[in-house]
């Protein structure tokens, strides 16, 4: 029975993307009917100039705002981490757990309403890809600061105090130790920034301005008019790409694993 209800919910979950898959090789135009093989549309997907712009504009923005939000929600998880109680880190809580509760439309409204408010008073930023990195930041921060956050509390400080027993500054520690140390939640932190930017429509949709329309925005718009043969092969190279990089994730730890065995096995044979 459990064995039942897996394959089910695995069908559930992936049934449809096979679907969208296989589609995206048919040579009809209409998406429900089957009129045989062909790769029609993923030639005509590379020929529409505006979706590759679209998701040009889209890997930049996304690249950026991660970059911003490692960077600050880092330092932000470090702090909740490590400074134990300090002035302020009640309304830092709050602010960082705020995007995560609120619905997206209530923060891509106050975000809209702060950048008509700023370029108003002065000039700046204009609505385009400024605000969208401004405003998909807002939104990673607080997830990469909550996964830096658990890594940093769980960490042993124990090689912090040997290297500051030994005359290492502060920085060098932190430098050489603590960022090493939390890399691998930086870096997921970094990934989940990226691919909520990447995904968003919600937020964009309010902030950006008419000369920087993302990949969901266009998606968007184009299946409003009905479900074009050309996204169900943008949909079906996006799933692969997901499947290739997970596949080297998944290399890279069975790597890592049997480096981190082999150095252990040394340390024993000594």
């Amino acid at each position: 029975m459990k064995r039942v209800v897996l394959i089910a919910g695995l069908a559930f979950l992936y049934l449809p993307l096979l679907i969208v898959a296989i589609y995206s090789f048919n040579a009809s135009r209409l998406v429900t009917v089957w009129a045989g093989f062909s790769t029609r549309w993923y030639g005509e997907l590379f020929a529409d100039q505006q979706i590759l712009r679209a998701a040009g504009l889209s890997v930049i923005v996304a690249a950026l705002s991660a970059t911003v939000a490692t960077g600050l929600g880092t330092a932000a998880g470090i702090a909740l981490a490590r400074f134990g109680r300090f002035k302020g880190r009640l309304a830092l809580t709050g602010l960082l757990a705020a995007p995560l509760t609120m619905p997206e439309i209530v923060t891509g409204v106050s975000l809209l309403l702060l950048f008509v408010a700023m370029e108003q008073a002065f000039g700046f930023p204009a609505r385009g890809i400024v605000t969208l990195v401004i405003a998909h930041a807002t939104l990673g921060l607080p997830l990469v600061a909550v996964i830096v956050q658990a890594r940093a509390g769980a960490q042993d400080r124990s090689l912090e105090e040997a290297a500051a027993d030994l005359g290492a500054k502060p920085a060098t520690v932190f430098w050489r130790i603590v960022l090493p140390l939390l890399m691998p939640a930086v870096a997921s932190g970094w990934l989940l920034a990226f691919v909520l930017s990447f995904d968003d429509l919600v937020i964009a949709s309010f902030v950006t301005g008419p000369q920087a329309t993302t990949l969901p925005m266009v998606v968007f718009s184009a299946i409003r008019l009905g479900v074009s043969p050309k996204i169900n092969a943008l949909a079906t190279l996006m799933l692969a790409a997901t499947a290739v990089a997970l596949v080297l994730a998944a290399l890279l730890a069975r790597r890592d694993s049997a480096r981190q065995a082999i150095a252990q096995s040394t340390v024993g044979v000594k």
